[in-house]
């Protein structure tokens, strides 16, 4: 009782070893808890710019970052990307792995411990057009997700990159001779006109 009294003097210790003592060492033992519950993690996750455009054949990085804490660690994290297009919703990645089959096109290009989770695209193509999500799930089942990112894809030129230009001339060629024969259809009966009065002229 004086070990308790010295430790604790606001301790009021009975002598005759009843449950006063045991009931009031409890309470002192439980009152130095310091321990503190640690402030809820605000995750933020951005997707910039919000839209892409590519040519076939090309690399693209579609850039996502999230703030990045000293705690939960980076590998508790978990990264999601999917893409949405008029077929519907694609998922390309979880678990910041690709689960794509027999695709090794698509993977993550970031560091996930400095909040980089962007995604790179090899050789794409027009049926990767559409809107790309970053989705990032924290140990606690909590999921930010991006705002998206839009990627058009535009098809490459054709041999030696002059197969647009050629449509583009045979276009204004047809066009030409559209006109020309317009103007014959036009201008053929008063020809005529002309031809005959240059005829009754000369007989006269």
């Amino acid at each position: 009782s004086t070990l308790l009294f010295f430790l604790f003097p606001g301790a009021d210790v009975g002598v005759s070893g009843g449950s006063a003592s045991e009931e009031n060492a409890t309470h002192v033992t439980a009152q130095p808890s310091l321990v503190t519950t640690p402030e809820p993690w605000h995750l933020l996750v951005t997707q910039t710019p919000a839209k892409e455009k590519a040519k076939e054949g090309e690399t693209v990085v579609l850039n996502c970052h999230f703030n990045s804490p000293r705690r939960p660690y980076p590998t508790d994290l978990m990264v999601k990307w999917y893409k949405e297009d008029e077929k519907g919703q694609m998922d390309l990645l979880e678990n910041n792995m690709t689960i794509l089959p027999n695709n090794s096109r698509v993977f993550l290009s970031g560091d996930l411990s400095q909040g980089d989770a962007s995604l790179v695209i090899l050789n794409v193509t027009i049926s990767d057009h559409g809107i790309y999500f970053c989705e990032v799930t924290l140990p606690d089942g909590k999921v930010v997700t991006g705002d998206g990112t839009k990627l058009r894809i535009r098809r490459a030129l054709g041999l030696f990159g002059i197969e647009e230009s050629i449509g583009t001339i045979i276009g204004l060629v047809v066009a030409g001779i559209g006109g020309i024969a317009v103007l014959i259809i036009v201008l053929t009966p008063q020809l005529r006109r002309c031809v005959l009065c240059m005829r009754q002229g000369s007989h006269q």
